[in-house]
């Protein structure tokens, strides 16, 4: 099925795809900080720039979109229907990759912890609670 915009608009909309200080990544850290958590942000020195790290907890937080992440089950994971042979091989190197930081980060002694983006949007309390939970018991 031939894509429904012209190739300029869509070169368009993917340029406004950024790789950090997203919008879900900017609600995060609010409120993470508002609860006194205190971290670095997008430290490329750490295998995948992981979105948050906290250096106390050695701990990392990776917020996905669901769509470049390929969240299991989500409807955000949808495929394109146009140029499926270059969007399929590009899922799954991401895929790949992130399954790559996460091991190499746990080898470092970090704990990598994975936010979806679709969490956020739906059930932003619960996912707070829940990474608060988390952070705080390391």
């Amino acid at each position: 099925m031939a894509d429904l915009l012209s190739p300029e608009k869509r070169s368009w909309n993917m340029s406004r795809i950024h790789a950090k200080d997203t919008s879900i990544e900017v609600k995060v850290r609010k409120f993470l900080f508002s609860q006194g958590f205190r971290y670095r942000k997008n430290v490329a020195s750490l295998p995948g720039k992981p979105d948050l790290v906290f250096p106390k907890y050695r701990a990392v937080v990776f917020i996905h979109g669901c769509f470049w992440h390929r969240h299991d089950g989500c409807k955000g994971a949808s495929i394109p229907k146009s140029r499926q042979d270059y969007w399929l091989p590009k899922f799954d190197r991401n895929v790949e990759n992130d399954k790559k930081h996460y091991q190499s980060l746990k080898e470092m002694g970090w704990r990598p912890i994975v936010i979806w983006e679709c969490e956020v949007n739906k059930h932003f309390e619960a996912t707070m609670d829940s990474l608060v939970r988390e952070l705080r018991n390391l």
